[in-house]
């Protein structure tokens, strides 16, 4: 049985594929800017998000939190660490391990993380229809592949 050769990818391909990382990192710029006008680094905003959006918690362990952001956990203590002593994320130890500690959004990291996260939503909605479009293209294209 011989293996089959990739399809070579075609010039209208790499362009959407350029396209769609263009929209992506365009994405991302603003996010960043967003969150540099608010006072907060991306790295800030992005784990007071990744706490605030832990599914099915309201507060998580340092451990969790380095995992979500794919850092190292020290990584994850030292950025804690910035965020607390602004007010923006609280410590707790834990009851049953004093081994862990937990980590929640304080009133003040709540309140810059809805606004954040309200601009955020305008822009996706704003950028929606772009995203869509290439993701059909794409989608289309792997179904054409398929049926080959």
């Amino acid at each position: 049985m011989t293996e089959k050769a990739p399809t070579p990818v075609t010039k209208a391909e790499f362009e959407m594929l350029a396209t769609f990382r263009y929209e992506l990192r365009r994405f991302l710029h603003f996010s960043e800017e967003a969150a540099r006008e608010a006072g907060l680094t991306p790295g800030q905003h992005q784990a007071l998000l990744a706490v605030k959006g832990f599914p099915d918690k309201d507060r998580i362990t340092i451990g969790e939190l380095a995992e979500r952001l794919q850092v190292a956990h020290h990584s994850a203590v030292g950025l804690v660490d910035r965020l607390a002593a602004h007010d923006l994320l609280a410590r707790e130890i834990g009851a049953e391990d004093r081994r862990q500690v937990y980590v929640s959004l304080t009133p003040h990291g709540n309140k810059i993380l809805q606004a954040l996260t309200a601009a955020h939503k305008r822009e996706i909605q704003r950028v929606a229809p772009r995203f869509r479009a290439l993701l059909r293209v794409l989608e289309r294209d792997r179904k054409a592949g398929k049926n080959q």
